[in-house]
């Protein structure tokens, strides 16, 4: 049976077990900056058809990271929100150099 989690702090360490091969961290990387910088663009330019790219972007990377170097089903089909905070918890982490 498979471990239900309570909080966000006790799913934290559960999310980056699965994202412990570095390319896939890196991916998780490029598609969060990338997400950032077409939000803005999008909203600087009010050319508003580019958010409709911020899902295949930020989910494309992630799971070419999961499905080919992880080789484990991505967490965001379990727990959807958290798996959303974990990626910019992480993303906020390698930024930082904290991770």
């Amino acid at each position: 049976m498979e471990q239900r989690y309570q909080s966000f702090n006790e799913f934290y360490p559960f999310y980056l077990s699965q994202h412990q091969h570095p390319i896939c961290r890196q991916l998780h990387f490029v598609g969060s900056a990338l997400i950032l910088l077409i939000l803005a663009y999008s909203l600087y330019t009010q050319q508003f058809i580019w958010l409709i790219s911020l899902p295949i972007i930020g989910y494309g990377f992630a799971w070419v990271g999961h499905f080919i170097f992880e080789k484990n089903r991505p967490a965001t089909f379990t727990y959807p929100l958290w798996s959303l905070m974990g990626d910019w918890k992480m993303f906020w982490q390698i930024l930082t150099r904290q991770l």
